[in-house]
């Protein structure tokens, strides 16, 4: 039996502190959650003044992937959790330092490396779940991925087994076309493994994300939970859109609580999960799993009575949750559309104007062209409405270059 956690007061001998590794976004929002709760927070990050740095107690910038870099910097800071919060992190040294009892890795540190690399949590699921996935092949050179591809069948996609975000993904359409897939997939790597995953299309309707939440109940066993499932739209792997909740017909929604229990019941720990599945009918595929928030979670800072990053924070601190739906909402990208740093937005209040809707920018310091700089939220009565206004609000926030 575990207990809730007692909580200090920041900056004192009581603090009860966490690190964040990476600090995108996502981090940001999990660290004003546990800010609220009055915990101290380190935020870990591979540049300067990332979104998650801005709010933090401490920021660091350190090479995550550096396993004594990182080793050497939770001696110094002696967090009681250490949450990631990305895919690019020496997650063997985070098992070690787990294994010597030196650390509390967020969920487990296995958690971390299974679903750092897309071969671990494909064979899990796959091969020790027995649960239904498309068809794959892994592949460590040319020619091996021009086999793979051959054998799971044209269209297929070709992933770096490190990435995040959709980086180095892309269709291949036909032979011709797997060296290229081959170079970009190098290219986008977060972790140059020089492994990819291909994998075969199946014949779907949509995809979901299905946010699990492990916590503990009153009596201090882990109860899971799930919130209501989230549609969203893709672009290169990318997320563009996402609403909650999307119609599912009830036998789908009960295969995919099912195939989500077990993934997240095998990975372990506390804090929330976001569980990628394709389906069509009543029948449901896994896809992936993050041991975090989600990006197409974003949609919940509207939706929800507990946001994804509020549902987190109070799990891993082993509080109670509440997953409720307080209202239909989608959310939809805004890009950063330049190449520059210290980009400005103009027409942040014209997107306000639009009904039930909110904006949030993140404060990347760098612009690109399809870096993802903000996010409008929209509620309404229904969802097409929802998705209809998110996006319209997202199109008029006008990022500009300052001369």
């Amino acid at each position: 039996m575990k207990t809730p956690r007692t909580l200090g007061t920041p900056l004192s001998p009581t603090a009860t502190k966490v690190m964040l590794l990476g600090s995108g976004e996502l981090g940001k929002e999990v660290i004003i959650a546990l800010q609220r709760l009055g915990v101290e927070v380190i935020a870990v990050d591979r540049y300067p003044n990332a979104p998650g740095h801005q709010v933090a107690h401490r920021a660091h910038v350190i090479n995550m992937t550096d396993g004594d870099a990182l080793a050497a910097l939770i001696a110094q800071e002696q967090p009681d959790l250490v949450v990631p919060e990305i895919e690019a992190i020496a997650t063997d040294k985070l098992a070690q330092l787990e294994r010597d009892g030196k650390i509390t890795c967020i969920p487990t540190a296995r958690a971390a490396q299974l679903t750092m690399n897309r071969e671990g949590i494909r064979r899990l699921a796959a091969e020790t779940l027995g649960l239904a996935t498309s068809p794959y092949r892994f592949a460590s050179s040319l020619e091996e991925l021009q086999a793979g591809a051959a054998a799971v069948g044209f269209p297929c996609v070709v992933k770096p087994v490190m990435s995040s975000s959709g980086k180095g993904q892309s269709k291949v359409d036909s032979a011709a076309d797997v060296k290229a897939a081959w170079d970009y997939a190098a290219a986008g790597s977060r972790v140059d493994s020089g492994r990819v995953i291909v994998e075969g299309f199946i014949d779907f309707d949509y995809e979901i994300t299905l946010l699990t939440v492990r916590s503990l109940g009153e009596d201090g066993q882990v109860v899971t939970q799930f919130c209501e499932p989230i549609g969203h739209v893709q672009v290169q792997g990318d997320y563009v859109e996402s609403w909650q909740p999307c119609r599912m017909n009830p036998a789908a929604l009960e295969r995919a609580r099912e195939i989500a229990g077990k993934v997240t019941g095998d990975l372990g720990g506390l804090g929330l999960f976001g569980v990628e599945l394709f389906v069509k009918d009543d029948m449901v595929w896994f896809s992936e799993v993050s041991p975090r928030p989600h990006d197409t979670g974003m949609v919940t800072m509207a939706t929800q009575a507990q946001s994804e990053f509020e549902l987190h924070a109070k799990a891993i601190l082993g509080l109670p949750v509440n997953v409720a739906l307080k209202a239909p909402g989608a959310s939809a990208v805004i890009y950063g559309q330049h190449e520059a740093q210290g980009i400005a937005f103009e027409g942040v209040a014209d997107a306000l104007r639009v009904p039930d809707s909110d904006i949030r920018l993140f404060g990347k310091p760098e612009s690109f062209a399809r870096r993802r700089m903000g996010v409008a939220l929209a509620t309404a009565d229904d969802i097409e409405t929802a998705r209809v206004n998110a996006k319209l609000a997202a199109s008029r926030v006008k990022p500009v270059v300052v001369e």
